[in-house]
C-alpha cells in the first residue's frame, strides 16, 4: 500500500497569518496613485508596505489578544482611595503606540513631521492608512478617530489660547506626552435626540464652567480631553446646549471632578473601553458660541461618521482578503474553491460591496479636502456624502463579514480565527454616531436644507464625464437609473416622505460609487473597476426579475484578480 504524500497529510485549513494585507489587495496601490499627490504617494508607499506586513502579523496577533482581554475599571486604590483608572492589557497599549506614535494616525492631518512628511497630510492619506490599520484592529480606531476629530473641532471653534494649550497634547507623537480625545454626548434621555440633554453647565463667579450630570455611553472614557455637550442656557431643545472641552486632569495634576461608574460589556470592539460618566462639578472650557453646541459638535460627529464608514470599508476588505486566501488555497471535490463558479459569484458579490465603500471613502475625503480650502460646493457635498457612507457602508459590512465567515466554513465560526471578531465589530457602525434611520433621515435633511442634491448630481456628472464610458448596451439603462434616483430623492425630500429615507440613501450611494468607479478606471491598473461599475448598475440600481437567470460576466476571475 502506497504511503500518503506529505501534502495529503497536511490539514486542508488555509491559514493566512503573516500575509501582507497591503500587497494582497489588488487595488491598494493604484487607488493611492489615483487619489494622492504623486510625491506624497511615493513617500508613503514604504510605510504602506510596512503597515500591511504588520497588519497581517504582529498587529493582528496583538488585536486577537486584546479582544480576549478587555479593559478593566479600578474604582478604588488598594489604600481605599476613590479612583477611576482603566487598566488596559499590554497588547492594547502596544496597539495604541503603533497607531498614535509609529504611524501618527491621529496627528497627520494637523501637524507636519508625521512619517517624515514636512506638512500636514490630506484626508485621503489618513483614511487610507487607517483603512489598512483597521484590518487588524478595529476597536482602537474609534479613539484614534475621536482624537483626530477633537483636534479638528477645537481648531475650528476654540479660542486661540485654548487651541495653543491643547492641540500639541492631542497631536503629540510621543506616546507618553499624548493626551487622547473622546466625545461625551449620549444620555439616558438623550440618545439621538440631543435636544433632550440634561447635563448642566454652570458659569461660576470666577468665570469658570462646571459640569454636572450623567453621560450614558462614553467611549475612551479616560481620554485626556473630551468634547461634552451640556445645557448652559435657560432654553429648551438644542438652543440651550453648548459645547465644552473637559480635561481629565486639572492644572495641579489632580483628577477632574468626574467618575467612571462602570464599563460596558459590548458585543464587539471589546479591546476598547466604553463606560458611563458622572460629572460632579467638573471643570471645562467653553468651546465656540454659547447655545450652539450641537451645531459645533456636529463637525466632530460628522468626521466620526466618515471614520465609521471608512472603518466599515476596512472590515470588508479584511473579510474579502481572508475569503480570497481561503478560496485560493482550499481544495474540495478535486478543485480549488476559487475555480468553482458559485464561489466566484459569492466572492464577486463581496468584492462589489467592498469596493463601493472604498471608492466612497476616497471621494468623500476628496470633497472634504476641497471643503477645508473654502469650496462651498464641496462643503455641500461633504454634508450629504458623510451620512450616505455612514448609512450604506456600515450596513454592507455586516453582510460582507458574515459572508467571509461562511467562506472559511466551520473554522470561521471559531474564535481562534479572525472572522468572529470581524462580524462582531461590523455591527458597531450602524449604531454609533447615529443609527441607520437617523443618518438616512439626515440625508433627506441635507437635500431639504442644503440643496445637496444639485451638488451630488454635479459630482456624478463630472465623474462620469472624466471616467471610462459605460458600455453601449448599458448606457440607456444607466441614464434611466440616474434620472430615477435623483427624481426619487427630490420627491421624497419635497414631500417629506421620511419612510423613503433609506431607499433614497441606498440609491444615491450606489449612483455615486458607480460614477466613482468609472472615474477611477481611467487609471491604467484599474480598468476592471468599470466592470464593477457595471455590476453596481445591474445589481444595485436596476430592477431584476428574481426568477430569471442572470447574464454572468464571461470571466469572474478577471474582476476578482485584476492584473497588477
Amino acid at each position: 500500500m502506497r504511503e500518503p504524500s506529505v501534502e495529503a497529510l497536511l490539514p486542508n485549513i488555509p491559514d493566512s497569518r503573516g500575509i501582507n494585507l497591503f500587497q494582497v489587495d489588488p487595488y491598494a496601490r493604484p487607488m493611492l496613485e489615483k487619489y494622492l499627490p504623486s510625491d506624497l504617494c511615493a513617500h508613503l508607499l514604504p510605510h504602506f508596505e510596512e503597515l500591511g506586513r504588520l497588519a497581517g502579523s504582529t498587529l493582528d496577533e496583538l488585536a486577537a489578544v486584546a479582544d480576549k482581554h478587555p479593559p478593566e475599571l479600578s474604582m478604588r486604590s488598594r489604600s481605599g482611595l476613590d479612583e477611576s483608572v482603566i487598566l488596559k492589557h499590554p497588547a492594547y497599549v502596544q496597539l495604541e503606540k503603533m497607531a498614535y506614535e509609529r504611524f501618527g494616525l491621529a496627528a497627520m492631518s494637523h501637524r507636519p513631521g508625521v512619517l517624515g512628511w514636512g506638512a500636514p497630510m490630506p484626508g485621503a492619506a489618513k483614511y487610507a492608512l487607517t483603512y489598512l490599520f483597521v484590518q487588524a484592529e478595529f476597536g482602537l480606531c474609534c479613539p484614534v478617530s475621536m482624537t483626530d476629530s477633537l483636534a479638528r473641532t477645537l481648531r475650528k471653534y476654540g479660542e486661540p489660547d485654548l487651541v495653543e494649550k491643547v492641540l500639541p497634547q492631542v497631536t503629540a507623537l510621543d506616546f507618553d506626552e499624548l493626551r487622547q480625545g473622546a466625545m461625551f454626548m449620549t444620555e439616558l434621555a438623550a440618545g439621538s435626540d440631543i435636544g433632550a440633554t440634561q447635563t448642566q453647565a454652570e458659569l461660576q463667579p470666577d468665570g469658570r464652567w462646571r459640569l454636572s450630570g450623567d453621560k450614558w455611553f462614553c467611549s475612551n472614557p479616560d481620554a485626556g480631553f473630551a468634547m461634552v455637550l451640556a445645557r448652559s442656557e435657560a432654553k429648551d431643545g438644542l438652543g440651550g446646549v453648548s459645547l465644552f472641552l473637559l480635561p481629565r486632569d486639572l492644572p495641579g495634576g489632580e483628577h477632574n471632578h468626574y467618575r467612571i461608574l462602570r464599563l460596558k460589556d459590548k458585543l464587539g470592539t471589546r479591546s476598547m473601553a466604553s463606560g458611563e460618566i458622572r460629572l460632579e462639578g467638573a471643570f471645562a472650557w467653553l468651546v465656540g458660541e454659547r447655545g450652539r453646541g450641537f451645531q459645533q459638535m456636529a463637525d466632530m460627529v460628522n468626521n466620526s461618521r466618515l471614520s465609521n464608514g471608512m472603518r466599515a470599508a476596512g472590515l470588508m476588505r479584511r473579510a474579502l482578503s481572508e475569503a480570497m486566501y481561503v478560496a485560493e488555497n482550499r481544495r474540495a471535490f478535486g478543485k480549488r474553491l476559487i475555480d468553482m463558479p458559485l464561489m466566484q459569484k459569492q466572492l464577486l458579490k463581496m468584492t462589489l460591496l467592498t469596493e463601493q465603500a472604498r471608492s466612497f471613502v476616497f471621494q468623500t475625503a476628496r470633497a472634504l479636502g476641497r471643503a477645508d480650502q473654502g469650496d462651498m460646493q464641496a462643503k455641500t457635498l461633504v454634508r450629504i456624502m458623510t451620512p450616505l457612507i455612514k448609512f450604506r457602508a456600515c450596513r454592507d459590512a455586516r453582510k460582507v463579514t458574515a459572508d467571509g465567515m461562511e467562506v472559511r466554513g466551520g473554522c470561521g465560526y471559531i474564535e481562534e480565527w479572525v472572522e468572529p471578531r470581524l462580524v462582531r465589530d461590523a455591527h458597531l457602525g450602524s449604531i454609533w454616531e447615529g443609527t441607520s434611520n437617523i443618518v438616512a433621515l439626515d440625508v433627506l435633511r441635507a437635500i431639504q436644507k442644503n440643496d445637496a442634491l444639485a451638488a451630488l448630481r454635479g459630482l456624478v456628472a463630472e465623474l462620469l464625464d472624466e471616467g471610462l464610458a459605460c458600455p453601449e448596451p448599458l448606457s440607456s439603462l444607466q441614464n434611466a437609473s440616474l434620472e430615477k434616483t435623483f427624481e426619487l430623492a427630490e420627491q421624497a425630500a419635497l414631500n417629506g416622505r421620511s419612510d423613503l429615507a433609506r431607499q433614497v440613501a441606498s440609491a444615491l450611494y450606489n449612483v455615486v460609487s458607480m460614477a466613482a468607479m468609472r472615474w477611477e478606471s481611467r487609471h491604467g491598473e484599474m480598468r476592471t473597476r468599470n466592470d464593477l461599475a457595471n455590476l453596481v448598475l445591474l445589481h444595485r440600481l436596476a430592477a431584476r426579475d428574481p426568477c430569471t437567470a442572470e447574464n454572468s460576466p464571461d470571466d469572474y476571475l478577471a474582476i476578482l484578480k485584476p492584473a497588477r
